[in-house]
C-alpha cells in the first residue's frame, strides 16, 4: 500500500500498539486495554463485539464492513455504544501492512503509523450504525429467502442425521443414564452458566465444551470432561485440563482441528458427521445414552446462524428433532427468574427475629438476670 502523508492530529485521535488478527475471538485473548484492535470481520456479531468491549481497546479498525446490510447485526452498535472508536472498511491490505505491536494512531478516517497513513476507512458513529441497521431490517427479506432455500437444500442432503446412527468415537467416560451439560460460547453463556450453578452442584452432569465453550467452563470454575469441535478457539489451558478431545471431522474425513492437535502431540478421537460442532456434541451425548442434555449458549435462531456466517440451519433442525425428547435448551435461563427480596418478606424476617429474641429472654433465666443488672446499672 502506498504511503501517504500524515494528517494533522485532532483531539479525537487515539494512539496505541496494534493487535492484528483475522480471527476476532483469537485476537481478543491477547488484546489489552488501550490497544488498537485490527480485525477483518464482516458483519461483526454480538458475541465478538462483547469480547472486544470486555478487552477495552482504544479503537477498533475493521478491514471489512462491520455491517454489510445482509441482516441487522447489532455487534457494531454495542462497540459504538461503549464509546470505542470504530473505523470501517479500511481494506484487506491493512492486515498485511500493519504488524503486531506497531504503534498506530487512529485519526478520524486515517490509520497512521509514524508519519504515514497506512489505511483510510469510514469512521462509524452510533447514529450512522443505527441507520445501517434500519436499512438492513428493511432488506432482510431477500436474505431470509436465500437462507430458507439453502436450509431446504441441506435438509435433502443431510436427512440421514435423523434416520441413521453415526459411527461414534469411544469415550473414556460412560455418560449413559447421566445428565450432560453442553456449553457453547454463545449469547449470554456466562449469565446462563451462573444461573445453572445449583443444578451443576446437585446433578454433577458430564461437562462438554464445544470449542471455546471449554474456556467458558474454565472461566466459571469448572473443568470440562470432553472438548469437541474444530479446536480453532480453544486455549492451551483448556486442552491441558485432561479432558477427552474429540475432533469434528466433516463428511469425507476432513478434520480442521486435527492439525493443531497433531502438531502438539495430543491424543484425540474423531467424530465424522455433517453439521456444526455443537450439533454433533448434542448428537454424541444422545447416541451415548444421556438421560438429559442441557445446552448453554447454542445457536438456534436465524440471526445466530447469520452471525456465524452459515447459509442454512438444516443440520441443527434435524439434530434437534432427533434429540428433542431429552434436550433442555438453557439459552436465556438467567432471565427466567431473578431472586428479589420483597419488603413484606423483610418485615416478616425482622419481626420473626425480634420474636425469637423475646422468647429467649422469657425462657432464659441467666439472660433475664443479666438484663436486670444492666437496667439497674443504667438506672443509677
Amino acid at each position: 500500500m502506498a504511503a501517504q502523508r500524515r494528517p494533522s492530529r485532532t483531539d479525537d485521535s487515539v494512539m496505541g500498539p496494534a493487535r492484528v488478527d483475522r480471527r476476532t475471538k483469537r485476537l481478543c485473548r491477547r488484546l489489552q486495554p488501550g490497544d488498537i484492535a485490527v480485525i477483518d470481520h464482516e458483519d461483526l456479531d454480538r458475541l465478538a463485539a462483547e469480547e472486544l468491549i470486555a478487552a477495552q481497546p482504544g479503537a477498533v479498525v475493521n478491514a471489512a464492513r462491520s455491517i454489510s446490510g445482509r441482516y441487522p447485526n447489532v455487534g457494531p452498535l454495542l462497540v459504538a455504544a461503549a464509546g470505542i472508536p470504530l473505523v470501517d472498511a479500511v481494506g484487506a491490505e491493512v492486515m498485511d501492512e500493519v504488524s503486531e505491536g506497531q504503534v498506530l494512531r487512529v485519526d478520524g478516517p486515517h490509520i497512521v503509523r509514524g508519519e504515514q497513513v497506512v489505511a483510510t476507512g469510514t469512521p462509524q458513529t452510533l447514529q450512522s450504525l443505527e441507520e445501517q441497521v434500519d436499512a438492513a431490517k428493511r432488506a432482510i427479506g431477500d436474505e431470509l429467502e436465500r437462507f430458507a432455500e439453502n436450509t431446504l437444500e441441506y435438509l435433502r442432503r443431510e436427512r440421514h442425521l435423523l434416520t441413521e446412527s453415526p459411527q461414534l468415537p469411544d469415550l473414556a467416560l460412560d455418560i449413559s443414564g447421566r445428565h450432560v451439560l453442553v456449553v457453547v460460547r454463545g449469547l449470554d453463556y456466562r449469565a446462563d452458566l451462573a444461573a445453572l450453578r445449583a443444578y451443576i452442584s446437585d446433578m454433577r452432569p458430564v461437562l462438554v465444551g464445544v470449542d471455546g465453550g471449554a474456556d467458558a467452563l474454565l472461566e466459571a470454575g469448572y473443568k470440562p470432561d470432553i472438548i469437541i469441535g474444530d479446536f480453532d478457539s480453544v486455549s492451551d489451558a483448556a486442552l491441558d485440563t485432561g479432558a477427552q478431545l474429540v475432533v469434528h471431522a466433516y463428511p469425507g474425513g476432513h478434520a480442521p482441528g486435527a492439525e493443531r492437535l497433531d502438531a502438539a502431540g495430543r491424543v484425540y478421537s474423531a467424530f465424522e458427521a455433517a453439521g456444526t460442532s455443537e450439533d454433533i456434541a448434542l448428537l454424541l451425548a444422545y447416541e451415548k445414552g444421556a438421560e438429559l442434555i442441557v445446552a448453554v449458549g447454542t445457536h438456534a435462531s436465524v440471526v445466530d446462524f447469520l452471525d456465524k456466517g452459515r447459509a442454512g440451519m438444516a443440520s441443527t433442525f434435524l439434530v434437534r428433532l432427533k434429540v428433542g425428547p431429552v434436550l433442555v435448551d438453557a439459552k436465556g435461563v438467567n432471565r427466567l427468574y431473578r431472586t428479589q427480596v420483597r419488603r413484606s418478606d423483610m418485615v416478616f424476617l425482622v419481626t420473626a427475629a425480634l420474636f425469637a429474641m423475646l422468647v429467649m429472654v422469657i425462657v432464659a433465666e441467666p439472660l433475664r438476670l443479666f438484663l436486670r443488672g444492666f437496667w439497674f446499672v443504667l438506672g443509677r
